[in-house]
């Protein structure tokens, strides 16, 4: 049995010209799941941090982002600057493909090891990076990885084309919501005069409103007399500017002590601690008992739909408004009654709900691709153990673990034919063994 150090240069050492412009990955740019990492800004390169070139892969070092799985490989065209908190990992010419290198990471044994080694203090502890220099492992052959590594991008690559799907609709309702109630370019709005406001000059018939007055905030929460046996709970870590990356399930008896805030579909998440790094989403069809944690704010529209409250308080003028109101040195934060006096600007209810007819279909259909991608992640990660463990032998065995023609059929409906797959271990055997 080998090191991963055999196979892999951790914390290789990358030159970058002093004093250039470079792009940077901060830990705020990884989605867990999410093979694929870009820049998310350009800084100067100088001082400390992590170096890394184009294909390497990013593991995240510190808690809680090493246990919710914050692992992604570097896709830009140019060597980067990152976090500290990142391991590094590079293939070794002529011993390891990179792709693989990237999967092989994302495997429970490696990050359970990682996190074995945690140090420091409690919510700041880190992983010390000999963990994963003397994980014992054993790597394919470079054939046998490259055709791995393949069989599981191609899931990847089908999950990216539905997250930029999913973006398409998301901006397609943000620029409706842009157009009709910030440039006040709907239509009919060429009859409508402007008038005075506290806000400025809107059109008429249209009111400035506190948000208290279209919507809740903290409608309801849960205690030991009223809580389920079981609950399904979103964290703060779990989600990212506009999306909820994933929920938890616990016994009542084993969740945290945070697990309070009642949800349901429709309503908006926003993290009351640091509102600028945007953590807000919006909860679709959750399951019954799904809980939020009390570090959010949960907006229940009652007079607007939900659609509209998601928009209006996700925009830039809003989060520069929470920023403002946020209070405490370290861990700026909000309160309910924050959200509460905000003010917004609300037009007729005729128009409100022409807008809701037109974008609620768009999140909803964005809600069904997401769970297509779920479907996706499930296969991609039933295969994954699998095909590293060696239990299904690539070496001497060509047969593909999907059916090609029909895989490219699946590329060209969107994937439509993922959400009706009900168990997804059930089909890629089904597939396997019409092809044996």
């Amino acid at each position: 049995m080998m090191k991963l150090s055999d196979y892999v240069d951790i914390n290789p050492k990358t030159q970058l010209p002093k004093g250039t412009q470079v792009p940077f990955v901060g830990m705020n740019a990884i989605t867990a799941g999410r093979r694929k990492v870009t820049a998310n800004e350009r800084r100067e390169a100088k001082g400390s941090g992590a170096k890394f070139l184009p294909g390497d892969t990013l593991f995240a070092r510190i808690t809680p982002c090493l246990e919710n799985g914050k692992i992604a490989q570097f896709s830009d065209k140019e060597a980067g600057l990152g976090s500290t908190e990142f391991f590094v990992l590079r293939a070794k010419p002529n011993v390891s493909e990179q792709d693989f290198v990237f999967y092989f990471a994302l495997q429970e044994e490696l990050r359970a090891a990682a996190e074995k080694s945690m140090t420091g203090a409690s919510g700041r502890q880190r992983a010390d990076v000999s963990a994963l220099k003397e994980f014992e492992c054993e790597f394919p052959p470079l054939p046998t990885q490259r055709r791995i590594a393949g069989i599981l991008s191609n899931y990847d690559e089908l999950i990216e084309n539905n997250q930029r799907r999913i973006r398409i609709l998301e901006d397609m309702a943000r620029s409706l919501h842009r157009e009709w109630f910030v440039h006040f370019r709907y239509p009919g709005h060429e009859s409508v005069p402007l008038v005075d406001s506290p806000l400025g000059q809107i059109l008429q018939g249209w009111e400035v409103k506190k948000l208290s007055d279209i919507a809740v905030v903290n409608r309801a929460q849960i205690n030991a007399k009223t809580a389920p046996n079981e609950l399904h709970y979103i964290d703060i870590a779990s989600v990212s500017p506009g999306q909820i990356d994933y929920v938890t399930t616990y016994a009542f008896a084993d969740a945290p002590g945070r697990a309070r805030r009642v949800v349901q579909h429709g309503d908006v998440l926003w993290s009351c601690v640091r509102p600028n790094r945007r953590s807000h989403a919006l909860v679709m069809h959750p399951e019954i008992n799904t809980i939020a944690s009390t570090g959010f704010a949960v907006l229940t529209a009652k007079a607007v739909p939900y659609t509209f409250l998601y928009c209006a308080t996700t925009t830039d003028d809003f989060v520069s408004y929470l920023t403002n109101n946020a209070s405490g040195a370290a861990y700026p934060a909000v309160t309910a009654t924050t959200f509460e006096k905000a003010e917004l600007l609300i037009p007729s209810s005729a128009l409100l709900e022409r807008f809701g007819e037109a974008t609620i279909a768009m999140v909803e259909q964005a809600h069904t691709i997401q769970r297509q991608t779920a479907n996706l992640r499930r296969t991609r990660d039933l295969l994954l153990p699998r095909l590293l463990s060696g239990q299904m032998n690539l070496a001497t065995d060509t047969t593909p673990i999907y059916d090609e023609d029909e895989f490219k059929c699946m590329v060209e409906k969107g994937a439509q034919a993922w959400a009706d797959v009900p168990d997804s271990a059930a089909w890629v055997e089904t597939l396997r063994g019409s092809k044996e």
